[in-house]
């Protein structure tokens, strides 16, 4: 989905009318308008300002769910993480440093 449906749904989802939403993110109502027309792109602080009137990351208005973060099966791993105490967690994270510092040289040597 791209960024004016994305805009567009979200708003939809708050029950927040163009002028509403405007008036949230203190533009103006013009500017939601392009926004939602694709007309045009917003600046970072614009996007910024609609993150917080629709009380969403700038992840989840920018990005799609698949381009976010891990996938569900890795999710659920760090959530298991982060019920740990933090010297287990300290831990877990040194190895999976060192797993990854492994996989880089790997795949360096093999490229050079």
């Amino acid at each position: 989905m791209n960024f004016p449906a994305k805009l567009i749904q979200i708003r939809r989802r708050q029950g927040l009318t163009q002028q509403g939403l405007a008036d949230a993110a203190s533009l103006h109502i013009n500017q939601v308008r392009r926004y939602e027309a694709g007309a045009a792109q917003p600046t970072l602080e614009g996007l910024v300002k609609l993150a917080k009137a629709l009380h969403v990351s700038l992840d989840e208005l920018v990005f799609e769910e698949s381009e976010r973060g891990p996938s569900n099966k890795t999710r659920l791993l760090f959530e298991a993480i982060e019920q740990l105490q933090d010297g287990e967690q300290a831990i877990i994270r040194e190895v999976l440093e060192g797993m990854i510092l492994k996989y880089e040289v790997r795949r360096w040597t093999r490229a050079g």
